[in-house]
């Protein structure tokens, strides 16, 4: 865990240094390689679990239901947020 950290620090530490430099190669394409590449990688840890492959139905169904709580939650919050702030706008004017 603290080597995940240490990186992400020293990642945010040479975006600091270099923010007023031009980077000479194209970004995007390198860090859409690595974002496959780690889910790639992901794959092949989940493929080689025997405790997520054998309980893989169970596990699944609790994240779509996991998921679809937060979407809901979400959307409802926001229906709530937008119906608070567009009646203070008409209040206002």
């Amino acid at each position: 865990m603290f080597i995940v950290i240490a990186f992400m620090l020293g990642g945010i530490g040479v975006g600091f240094l270099l923010r007023s430099k031009r980077v000479s190669f194209h970004l995007q394409p390198v860090i859409t390689l690595f974002i496959w590449l780690l889910l790639f990688m992901l794959g092949v840890e989940v493929g080689n679990n025997p405790y997520i492959l054998k309980n893989f139905g169970n596990l699944g169904f609790e994240a779509l239901i996991i998921s679809l709580s937060a979407i809901l939650g979400s959307c409802i919050f926001a229906f709530i947020l937008w119906k608070i702030l567009t009646s203070t706008k008409k209040r206002n004017n």
